[in-house]
């Protein structure tokens, strides 16, 4: 008796396009989560998140029948799909907000961070997490991209050069560069850092 092994993307892939909705519900359930990610960190906007994650499989319920697996993954075709959608809304309604909200998807993120802290530390760490945050945002897009894509995504540089539709070299150098971009941006000013240290003192006089 063969063990019971999940259908792949493109077997699911195949069979929503044969017109079978669970096959559907199942890639949703499967690919959902990782696209509204990418596109909130891309963002920072909950709700044009959520658009473009929806957008993203009306394409493929449209479109499925493009998707070519030997040029790369279901999922690096899914999340490219995601950011063409994503970026051409960015341009046109010039949509840009710095992410204030805690949503439910980054609940596990938090408490991840945060286990086995003190207060202090709990609201230290939160800091850390928005500023991070910020400092993502503020990336021009192609840099912004490739750290979502490599750091918070945890994708291959293969499988974010299918995304971004370019060479690995090319993901290699800009990650490269954002994040000296990031370690610059995150890294106090000297007055800033004289002040913190000051005021820890007197806290803890």
């Amino acid at each position: 008796m063969k063990p019971h092994t999940d259908p792949s993307d493109s077997e699911l892939l195949q069979a929503m396009l044969a017109g079978e909705e669970r096959a559907l519900a199942a890639l949703y359930r499967r690919r959902q989560g990782g696209i509204y990610r990418f596109a909130l960190q891309m963002c920072g906007s909950q709700a044009l998140a959520e658009d473009v994650t929806q957008e993203v499989f009306m394409v493929l319920i449209r479109d499925g029948h493009t998707f070519d697996p030997t040029r790369g993954s279901l999922n690096a075709f899914l999340v490219g799909v995601a950011r063409n959608l994503l970026l051409r809304r960015l341009q046109r309604e010039r949509f840009y907000v710095p992410i204030e909200e805690t949503s439910d998807n980054d609940a596990g993120t938090h408490e991840s961070l945060l286990t086995n802290g003190g207060p202090l530390e709990d609201l230290s760490r939160l800091e850390t997490i928005n500023s991070v945050r910020t400092a993502v945002l503020a990336l021009p897009e192609r840099y912004r991209e490739v750290v979502v894509l490599c750091d918070l995504q945890e994708m291959s540089y293969v499988e974010a050069a299918e995304v971004l539709s370019c060479a690995v070299g090319t993901v290699r150098s800009r990650l490269h560069r954002a994040r000296a971009l990031l370690i610059e941006r995150l890294r106090p000013a000297p007055e800033e850092q004289a002040s913190t240290t000051a005021n820890s003192a007197r806290c803890f006089a």
